[in-house]
């Protein structure tokens, strides 16, 4: 699949980037892109947890021991063990030697209780059963609808208790859908379920990006039949135009600050890197270059930006000072590289890497420059980061389908998120949510 004739790199022509786009909000639409999810692979260190069902669940409308144990074990972090036959609430002390027997080194126990208002009562607790402790539990009062919410909160306590480090669960994901000549951006539970229509076009839109507070959403739309950058309110639908400048408008990206964005800019001659305030205005170009400079993404601590070029002749991936000058580059495996995409503790870079003709994700150890395949597929674009940087999302395809996976950074846990209709295409992990 080729990419719009608008899109200034040709070497671009692989990455799917065609998806999205936006007019006015459109929330009453259904939810139709549900997704399964589908772990495969085994880690070296997995943890084995008991989630028993909780009490009461099997009368609600969400199941939150199921999510909660589809949640731990995409993490890669964790193994469940067999609850069958399990009767357990958060109310009482388990049976720790008959969990031992069970090889549990640890175990969750709740409750779902539906409320006279409708609302539901949902309580849990964890337990060390190899030291007999109780680690804590929470206790949520939500409506129906927050039921997928409050169970993604519990493995993010679970995980955060048991590995010292945030959990990700109750984070979103935007990507975008092809269903025949209809595109459409979606927000989804970081499991791809629940997803809602934040906008519906004719026209594609493509390179959506999560503000740094997870309140909007950058992106790139051909409504005015060239590529025009918008950024859009998540919460209420309103939108804002960024950049509509002549020639090519594309790739935004947010400086961590969220009071600026790096856009791609063809107004002056060739595609070339800009800073422009979040709110609109006059950009500033980083440097001259007689290549393509394009797809910049910000390093955590915002003082660089990396982006692909091809200035050496083939695309690489190289990095420059947020304030310009002399870009260094980076990759130097293979002789085309794309779509950075960096962790957000700094120590990682995720990158597409044509090999063989295969596309392949891969990632560099950015304190060593060490580089790894972690896929065995041949098709991947557009990976982006969870928000505590032991995950990615990409996009791929498989047995002939565009689908969503996730993978740990060595590739041992892969999880495929497999939508029921429509191409899927361009995700991108949004940051913590506040609680």
């Amino acid at each position: 699949m080729t990419l719009q004739s608008s899109h200034p790199p040709s070497f671009f022509a692989p990455s799917r980037r065609l998806l999205l786009a936006g007019l006015g909000a459109v929330a009453t639409l259904p939810a139709l892109a549900q997704f399964r999810v589908e772990v495969s692979g085994v880690g070296l260190t997995q943890l084995p947890i008991a989630i028993a069902p909780f009490r009461g669940e099997a009368q609600a409308p969400q199941k939150a021991a199921a999510i909660v144990q589809a949640d731990l074990e995409r993490s890669g972090q964790f193994r469940a063990v067999d609850t069958t036959g399990a009767l357990l609430d958060e109310t009482s002390r388990p049976d720790v030697a008959l969990w031992r027997q069970k090889a549990a080194d640890s175990l969750v126990s709740g409750s779902m209780t539906r409320l006279a208002d409708g609302r539901y009562d949902v309580r849990f607790r964890l337990w060390d059963v190899v030291r007999g402790q109780d680690l804590g539990g929470q206790s949520y009062v939500v409506v129906q609808a927050d039921l997928r919410l409050v169970a993604h909160r519990i493995a993010d306590f679970v995980y955060e208790k048991l590995t010292g480090e945030k959990g990700i669960f109750s984070t979103r994901l935007a990507y975008v859908t092809k269903t025949g000549s209809r595109y459409t951006l979606w927000v989804a539970d970081a499991d791809g379920e629940n997803a809602q229509a934040a906008l519906a076009s004719p026209e594609p839109i493509i390179s959506p990006a999560w503000s740094p507070s997870g309140g909007q959403i950058a992106y790139v739309s051909f409504e005015s039949r060239k590529p025009v950058v918008y950024v859009h309110d998540v919460a209420s639908g309103r939108r804002r135009l960024i950049a509509n400048f002549r020639g090519s408008n594309s790739a935004p990206a947010w400086a961590p600050d969220g009071r600026s964005l790096a856009v791609t800019l063809s107004r002056d001659g060739n595609s070339q890197l800009y800073t422009i305030d979040a709110n609109g205005g006059e950009p500033r170009r980083l440097m001259q270059s007689s290549g393509i400079d394009t797809e910049p993404v910000y390093s955590a601590d915002g003082k660089s930006i990396y982006f692909v070029s091809d200035r050496g002749g083939a695309p690489q991936i190289y990095r420059v000072p947020v304030s310009g000058g002399a870009p260094e580059r980076i990759t130097f495996d293979g002789s085309y590289n794309i779509s950075p995409a960096l962790s957000p503790d700094g120590h990682w870079l995720a990158y597409i890497s044509r090999m063989s003709g295969a596309f392949k994700l891969h990632v560099m150890d950015l304190t060593n420059g060490t580089v790894r395949s972690i896929t065995d597929s041949n098709a991947d674009e557009s990976p982006s980061f969870a928000p505590n940087s032991r995950l990615i999302v990409y996009a791929t395809q498989q047995q002939g389908r565009e689908s969503l996976m996730t993978t740990t950074l060595d590739g041992k846990i892969k999880a495929r998120l497999a939508g029921q209709s429509g191409d899927i295409r361009e995700p991108d992990w949004g940051p913590f949510q506040k609680q």
